[in-house]
This record gives C-alpha cells, sequence and structure tokens, in this order.
C-alpha cells in the first residue's frame, strides 16, 4: 500500500520537504567537521580572525548552495550566468577588505538560492536563511568581539627588528601607532636606507551603530 501523500503547497511552493531532514544531518556533519579544522586547528597555529570568519562563512554559503542547486534544472546558459555572478567576488576593480568581500559572498549566495528556490520548501528556504543569520550573528557579536586587521609599515628603528628584541619592537609600535598590535612580521629590509617593512596585526574593535 502506498502511504506517500503529496507534500502541501503554496504558490507552487512546498511547504514542508522530507529533503529538510537531510539537509539538516549533512549540515550538522560539515559543521563539526568545520568547526574541527577551522577553529581548531587552524584558528590555534594562526590566530586571524578575519580568515576564520571568512573560512567558515564561504564554507556554509558554498554547502548550502550545493545542496539547493541538486535541485534545481538548469541548463548550460543559468550554469555560466552563476559563475559570471561569483566571479565578480574575484575579478573586482577596487580593493576590498576580506570582511567586506565575504560579506559580499554571502548576499551574493543568499540571492542565487532565494531566486532559484522554486524545487525547495518554504522550511528549507527558511532554514537556510535563518541559520546564515544566525552563526553570521553569533560569530560577530558573541565569538569574534573584535576583528584583526593588518597593514605594512616602514620601520626605521632597524635595531629593533633582532629577534631578541621582538618585545621592544612591539612596544614601540603599539606606542607610535596607537594601536593594540598583537604581533609583527618583519619583511625586506634595506640596510641602505636603515628601514625595514614590518607587516602588523592589530584588534579592530567592532562597535554598534
Amino acid at each position: 500500500m502506498d502511504t506517500t501523500t503529496e507534500a502541501a503547497e503554496f504558490f507552487g511552493m512546498k511547504i514542508m520537504d522530507p529533503d529538510l531532514w537531510k539537509m539538516l544531518v549533512k549540515f550538522g556533519i560539515n559543521l563539526f567537521f568545520l568547526t574541527i579544522i577551522i577553529r581548531y586547528t587552524y584558528y590555534k597555529k594562526t590566530p586571524r580572525k578575519n580568515y576564520l570568519f571568512t573560512f567558515y562563512m564561504i564554507s556554509i554559503i558554498s554547502f548550502y548552495i550545493c545542496f539547493a542547486l541538486k535541485k534545481f534544472d538548469m541548463g548550460v546558459g543559468m550554469g555560466l550566468g552563476l559563475f559570471a555572478i561569483f566571479g565578480i567576488i574575484r575579478y573586482r576593480t577596487n580593493p576590498m577588505r576580506i570582511r567586506e568581500m565575504t560579506y559580499l559572498f554571502l548576499v551574493i549566495g543568499l540571492s542565487v538560492i532565494n531566486a532559484l528556490s522554486g524545487n525547495l520548501s518554504y522550511a528549507e528556504m527558511v532554514f537556510i536563511n535563518g541559520s546564515v543569520w544566525l552563526i553570521v550573528y553569533v560569530m560577530e557579536y558573541w565569538w569574534l568581539q573584535s576583528t584583526e586587521d593588518d597593514k605594512v609599515i616602514t620601520y626605521e628603528k632597524i635595531e629593533n627588528i633582532k629577534p631578541e628584541k621582538y618585545q621592544e619592537l612591539l612596544s614601540d609600535l603599539r606606542a607610535r601607532t596607537g594601536l593594540k598590535i598583537t604581533r609583527a612580521e618583519v619583511g625586506k629590509i634595506n640596510f641602505l636606507k636603515d628601514t625595514a617593512q614590518v607587516k602588523i596585526y592589530f584588534e579592530e574593535e567592532l562597535h554598534n551603530l
């Protein structure tokens, strides 16, 4: 006896679809291993909060896009169009910070999913959009209270670039820049001019408007 029933629809879209539970299980597995790799492997070795945020969000939105695209009936033209949309992120004219580039990827990805959501159910659509918002909110306002930025400066006190004077280098850079510098890396050294290129990493506080 066939016990299957047609799912209720609203404006041509299913309200609920059994695939939602498949997505929840796969999403949980994906998020678990993402956390092990990103938070407890990469971040412990290289504590760069901007990249932590970026790795999480791009991985999550890519998961949703791939899940949604499996249910879409796309032709070659639509596929090429999607590649062109995401190409905007890479081939841009004005430089964009990695955090803003991540948000750009998020809004484009969600827009693609929502626009092509004919074969998704409303429950799946709400879960995808809601979970992305929730993860962004938690990371921005609970997990990452501040974000790390970096810049390269020309430093003239070349005697401070020696490894044994690393703490003196940090103290001098903090006093002269007024930034909450967490670490510094010495790059090119010009002994003729007694200068060095130093890349500084500093905490940028996030303030609510």
